[in-house]
């Protein structure tokens, strides 16, 4: 026999994983990222959503220095590693959340699974930016091109995903009241 959590345990885990992935996304906002702005007088690779050619990518490494490189690997990496999994839970407990409301929904299993795809296309672009910045000054065209792809692919699935659970927020909130009982 299959136990499923209440619906509330649901709604706590989008709330409380929406809370620290907001946290973590301000600070790398706030702290790392215009640190690394202020360093290097350029975009972070992190803050490009339509990517970047091995020229920026040269501009950009070239710029922060062997410090704000060390940097950029440090701490904004390792806060980029908690944000992503942070944003798919709080996206995820979401769509389960409204999908306990929705049986059915292919929206909603679309929205987990681009949940998941951005999570792990985040992981791709920060493991090939810590590729770029380990291997400076011989960065490989080829990295530099799978990271760019990354970031464009990811920005894109996060968009859709979000995009998406407002959708679904707004046909729940249209689902008659019987329906919402849990």
């Amino acid at each position: 026999m299959i136990h499923t959590l209440p619906s509330r345990y649901i709604g706590f885990a989008a709330v409380g994983c929406g809370l620290i992935a907001t946290v973590i996304y301000v600070l790398m906002i706030s702290v790392t990222l215009a640190h690394i702005e202020t360093v290097s007088g350029q975009v972070p690779f992190d803050m490009r959503p339509l990517g970047y050619s091995p020229k920026d990518a040269a501009t950009l490494l070239e710029a922060l220095g062997a410090e704000g490189r060390e940097y950029y690997l440090r701490y904004q990496i390792s806060l980029d590693t908690l944000y992503p999994a942070m944003l798919a839970l709080t996206l995820i407990a979401t769509f389960s959340w409204f999908g306990r409301h929705m049986s059915g929904s292919k929206l909603v299993r679309s929205g987990i699974i681009l949940s998941v795809g951005c999570a792990l296309l985040d992981y791709f672009e920060n493991i090939g930016i810590a590729a770029m910045i380990w291997s400076w000054p011989e960065v490989s065209i080829a990295l530099v091109y799978a990271a760019s792809t990354a970031t464009i692919v990811k920005s894109a699935l996060t968009t859709l995903a979000v995009l998406l659970v407002l959708l679904i927020g707004l046909l729940w909130v249209r689902l008659p009241k019987a329906d919402l009982c849990p």
